[in-house]
């Protein structure tokens, strides 16, 4: 469990989510056994750890308490999450700060740059809190940091995990022209949920996001996920999946929802390994080229290589159909 009490820019402690300090404390659900992993010791982890702080950097991985964090780290594989770490919005299953941003860090591109030729990643992860404070709600920055990327670590992929630059002209189009190898955007959860779950997005703003970088670029791999046990229908799955197709969505990852803190979107159920197998292959069989359905997938785990098998699957379909 996560406190919501953070030290956020402030020598004095902070409500990390204000908007949810008023709400009734939620009943948090014992995890299945499924569901349990290990606490981070290794020392790859110690070192990817030491290589995030002296470079300054925020990652997804702890600001929004990956289970995953571990095993990643470990391995030297870390989501840097720019642009700070207060996000404007305040999704009901989300663990990152909500409140008002800093002012960007103009030296955040060549940092993180830095630390990927450090770490000597071959895929990387961005990521980045909404920033609706900003005219093209972070476009440009999302741009300088691909740029420094590819400067400093000409061979790395890069695999971009966006907000929905909603009602931003021009955003979307700026961040695809920097020619990412991968733009992954999240629907989080059906759309039924939304008002609830994700009350400052549209659904149909996201799936139109995704289908309109395919029109930009039709090479560009696009990616979603969602979130299960947040009280949604199978029905619903199915029919989210059917619109991702529709807009020519490559990549679905769909993981188990974990409640931060009793603050937080009560987990409504713990789907069982057998239900996440079964989503797959539906996902599968609706044509997504890629799939990645367990309690434990999150958007960036295993990234770089479920891009490389993603690659190849783009592959063998143009052999197929040559």
């Amino acid at each position: 469990m996560v406190t919501i009490l953070d030290k956020i820019n402030d020598p004095q402690a902070r409500v990390r989510h204000p908007e949810k300090a008023h709400r009734p404390d939620t009943e948090v659900m014992r995890k299945p056994e499924w569901i349990r992993v290990k606490a981070p010791t290794s020392k790859g982890y110690a070192e990817t750890r030491s290589i995030v702080k002296d470079n300054k950097l925020v990652t997804v991985c702890e600001e929004a308490g990956c289970p995953n964090i571990g095993e990643c780290w470990d391995k030297k594989h870390a989501t840097f999450m720019i642009m700070g770490e207060i996000c404007t919005r305040a999704c009901a299953f989300c663990n990152v700060a909500t409140g008002k941003p800093n002012a960007l860090d103009m030296a955040e591109p060549e940092s993180v740059a830095k630390a990927v030729k450090q770490m000597g990643l071959q895929h990387v992860v961005i990521t980045s809190v909404d920033r609706d404070d900003l005219d093209d709600g972070g476009a440009e920055h999302f741009e300088k940091v691909i740029f420094a990327i590819r400067a400093a670590s000409p061979e790395t992929t890069i695999e971009i995990l966006t907000p929905d630059f909603l009602k931003k002209p021009g955003a979307l189009e700026r961040v695809v022209a920097a020619k990412p190898d991968v733009f992954n955007h999240n629907l989080e959860t059906v759309p039924g949920n939304y008002l609830t779950v994700r009350p400052g997005a549209r659904y149909f703003h996201s799936i139109r996001l995704l289908q309109r970088v395919k029109e930009l670029d039709p090479t560009m791999f696009t990616k979603s996920g969602i979130m299960v046990g947040l009280g949604e229908e199978r029905n619903e799955v199915l029919q989210l999946m059917d619109d991702l197709r529709v807009a020519d969505v490559d990549f679905l990852t769909i993981g188990q929802y974990l409640q931060p803190t009793r603050k937080h979107h009560k987990v409504m159920s713990f789907v069982t390994p057998d239900e996440f197998k079964s989503y797959e292959t539906v996902a599968y069989a609706k044509g997504f080229l890629m799939v990645s359905a367990s309690p434990l997938t999150r958007s960036s785990h295993h990234a770089g290589d479920d891009f490389a098998r993603l690659r190849a699957a783009r592959e063998r379909k143009l052999q197929v159909t040559e």
